[in-house]
């Protein structure tokens, strides 16, 4: 790095901290600008500083990510869960809530106080009822456009597959039976944020990530309903 003049530090300016994990679509796919994502939308519209670890492809639970969460500073925590686990065909159900567990036992240990909200997945209709592995569909990608697609069989759900619904229904359970013991975890529904409504005005470009506009709409909810000055407002 070079510079012209003496660089030091940013002043603390006071504000909250929220630190944010998930998939593609919390790192800003199809985001028209690096401001325009929904994470950095939320954090303009609420006034706090963001730390965004949202990983493309990568939001898969894995405890070395939790770990990293663990580690860094926050007045509040957020995960975006379920995506990826569903479009990797990662693991049956049988495995997803221990590993929801473990994931968010680790979380808790570097922050065991902050609120901790997990957002469960955007409305996605190829993954609602479908289970992975997602791909690119190589018709259109023939055609010069980049579209995705499910290749599971729905047939296969009632033997553990996962889709979005099923991730939805677990993760509910999940932070209701932790919500016993923990008064500072919340849920929210993730089709509250983008729902079969939005996706009639907004439909996803390539069948799996919102558009700019989505980007602004799912943000300024997420800060309405979660990074508000009195805190989450989604309990599960």
């Amino acid at each position: 790095m070079r510079a012209d003049a003496p660089v030091e530090a940013s002043a603390d300016g006071g504000r909250r901290v929220w630190l944010h994990h998930g998939s593609s679509i919390s790192q800003g796919s199809n985001a028209e600008t690096p401001t325009g994502t929904w994470p950095v939308r939320a954090a303009r519209e609420a006034g706090v500083d963001l730390v965004n670890l949202g990983l493309s492809g990568s939001a898969l639970l894995d405890p070395f990510v939790a770990r990293a969460l663990a580690e860094v500073p926050a007045d509040v925590v957020s995960l975006e869960l379920g995506i990826n686990v569903v479009n990797a065909d990662l693991m049956r159900v049988r495995a997803f809530a221990p590993a929801v567990h473990g994931f968010l036992d680790t979380v808790r240990q570097g922050h065991p106080y902050a609120p901790l909200v997990v957002v469960s997945p955007l409305w996605c209709p190829m993954h609602e009822q479908t289970p992975g592995p997602g791909t690119f569909d190589t018709e259109a990608l023939a055609r010069g456009q980049v579209r995705f697609r499910a290749t599971g069989d729905p047939g296969e759900v009632a033997a553990g597959r996962l889709t979005l619904q099923v991730v939805r229904r677990e993760l509910a359970q999940v932070v209701a039976q932790r919500g016993e013991c923990d008064a500072h975890l919340y849920y929210v529904d993730g089709c509250e944020l983008y729902g079969p409504g939005d996706h009639q005005r907004w439909p996803l470009p390539d069948r799996l990530h919102p558009c700019g506009q989505a980007h602004g709409a799912i943000g300024a909810r997420f800060a309405e309903r979660v990074l508000n000055a009195q805190g989450p407002s989604s309990a599960g």
